[in-house]
């Protein structure tokens, strides 16, 4: 029997987040699939860089996700260029120290980002997905289940993340919305407090994770037959524990 799959040709996608990391990775997989990707981040030079870098049809902007100024502007980027939305990667965020440890303008701008930005940006989608359906990928970390010392507050967004996920999910699965929370360890990625040495040896010593890799679990829950749900997919390097 052959295993229906989505096919991504031809989907509008906004990935948040999409110049570093595992944004980065993801765009660039996903316009390869055939999709219409929108993404954006803070800086143009990585914005441009990122898009220069890819295949496929991909538009960017500059925007903060933090900002209610800076969501409404990515949307209005999504009704004009993309026409509409069929699927939202939620994907940015920035490291957070614990809170006793930054600025209170520091910590509360981490946690804008990395929480209340992923439910502005949930939000502005579903509105554009009432009447046709679609699928939101929240990108967390298993930060929330770990409770590492030194995690306090990004656990805190990550724990959040979790839980509004998949509550969400039950919310909006009969408006044909599927949503789908992805838990990565540890990742090659700028905001990682590891040098691009220290980043390489931890690759090949199966302690981290290449971006692409879960660029790829992105694709593998998009791109299941329609009646299945990637509810929750956690993906860590073998030894990261060990």
């Amino acid at each position: 029997m052959t295993i229906e799959k989505t096919d991504l040709k031809g989907k509008r996608i906004l990935v948040t987040g999409g110049t570093t990391g595992i944004g980065r990775a993801t765009v660039a997989l996903l316009a390869e699939q055939g999709a219409r990707v929108l993404t954006f981040g803070r800086h143009e030079a990585e914005l441009k860089a990122s898009i220069e870098a890819a295949r496929g049809d991909i538009q960017g902007l500059t925007a903060d996700v933090a900002t209610a100024g800076g969501v409404a502007r990515v949307f209005a980027a999504v009704d004009e260029k993309l026409g509409g939305l069929d699927i939202l990667v939620n994907n940015a965020g920035v490291a957070i120290k614990p809170v006793q440890d930054m600025s209170d303008e520091d910590w509360r701008y981490g946690v804008e980002t990395d929480f209340l930005g992923y439910l502005a940006c949930a939000r502005a989608a579903l509105e554009r997905m009432k009447d046709r359906g679609g699928h939101i990928v929240f990108v967390g970390s298993v930060s929330a289940d770990q409770l590492s010392p030194g995690t306090s507050t990004y656990a805190a967004t990550k724990a959040g993340i979790a839980a509004y996920a998949e509550t969400l999910r039950k919310e909006v699965a009969d408006r044909n919305v599927k949503v789908t929370l992805i838990e990565p360890g540890l990742v090659r990625a700028d905001l990682q407090g590891f040098s691009a040495e220290q980043q390489e040896e931890k690759i090949a010593q199966d302690r981290m994770l290449l971006a692409e890799e879960l660029a790829d679990a992105i694709l593998f829950s998009l791109t299941r037959s329609a009646r299945t749900d990637v509810v929750a997919l956690r993906v860590e390097p073998r030894l990261q524990h060990a």
